[in-house]
Formats: structure tokens, sequence, C-alpha cells
């Protein structure tokens, strides 16, 4: 009977343990959409937050790769690992020191990009004329648009774009996190006959 009764509680705490981790995830998506609000209030912040966040993910990151590549010292890897580890690390301190300059540049090959990618799209969909014309027409108009516009109000931009995409980037993936928290604790209560 002891077996019984333990097998039949595993079920149990293991639903409950799928729905804690699903409220878990809830919980941080409900955190990143506030995140993401406030972000959108607060541009101007977001842009040098995320910078600064970017100049710290790098610096440390360089100082990880500076350990590795002196742990990996007799391999052929070696200078590779180096160069790449002090690139990191000079970029996240430059960063760190110069965060507006940073965002300059960064709005300004974001600016390139969407041109680029909607000067692409626009010409493969009108070349191709494939099953999603419409759709890669309007990709490619509005990727055309968009860096004509930060473009059109660069460096001033800078001051928002970086934040806003940053901070557009949290609240849809806190969306997304809330989305599958609670689709899986409806999920799991279906399973469990709740």
């Amino acid at each position: 009977m002891t077996r019984s009764t333990g097998a039949a509680g595993r079920p149990r705490a293991d639903t409950a343990k799928l729905e804690r981790g699903f409220g878990l995830l809830a919980v941080l998506g409900m955190i990143l959409v506030v995140a993401g609000v406030i972000g959108l209030i607060y541009t101007a912040a977001a842009t040098l937050t995320t910078m600064l966040l970017f100049g710290w993910l790098l610096l440390v990151g360089g100082l990880v790769g500076l350990l590795h590549a002196v742990q990996a010292r007799h391999t052929n890897f070696f200078w590779l690992g180096l160069v790449v580890a002090a690139l990191n690390i000079a970029a996240g301190v430059v960063i760190i020191k110069t965060p507006e300059a940073a965002a300059e540049a960064l709005t300004m090959f974001a600016a390139l990009l969407f041109l680029t990618g909607g000067v692409f799209r626009l010409v493969g969909s009108l070349v191709v004329r494939g099953p999603q014309f419409g759709w890669t027409l309007v990709q490619g108009a509005f990727g055309l648009l968009l860096g004509i516009l930060v473009l059109a109000t660069w460096p001033s931009s800078s001051q928002y774009v970086i934040g806003t995409f940053f901070s557009l980037s949290l609240l849809f993936d806190g969306l997304g996190l809330i989305a599958t928290g609670y689709g899986g604790r409806r999920v799991v209560g279906m399973v469990a006959g709740k």
C-alpha cells in the first residue's frame, strides 16, 4: 500500500512542480513587461542603460575569454583567443567610458542594416514574386522607411532608438513568457484532470 500511495503522490507532486515552473515563467514575463513599458516611457535612460549593460557584458566576456586563452596557452588557438578577448575588453571599456558615442555608432549601424535589408527585400520580392510576395514587399518597405527615419534624425535619434528597440524586445519577450506560463499551466491542469 505504501508503494501505491507513493506512486500516486508523485504525479501530483510533479504536476504541482510543473505548475509552479509555469507560474514563475508568467511572473518573469510580467517583470519584463513592466521593464519594457518603463523603458518605452524613459527611452533616453533605457538607451544609456542598454549601452552600459552591453559594455559590461563585453568587458566581462573579454575577461572570461582572456582567462580561457591563458588556460589554453599551449593550443593552436591561444593567439586567436587572446586577440578576441583583448578586442572584447577594449570595446567594453570604450562603451562604458563613452556610452553616448557608442549609442550613436550603434544607431547608425542599425539604420544601415534596416536600409540594406529593406532594399534587398524589396528587390527580392519584385524579382522572385514568390508565394509570400506581399508580405516580403511590406517588410522591405517597412525596413527601408525605418532606416530612412532613423538616419534622417541621426545623431539625435541615437538617444532613443536603441532604448526603444531594447524596451520593445523586453515587452514582447515578457508577453511571450506570460502566454507560455498561463498556457502551460492550463495544459498541465487539463492533463492532470483539474
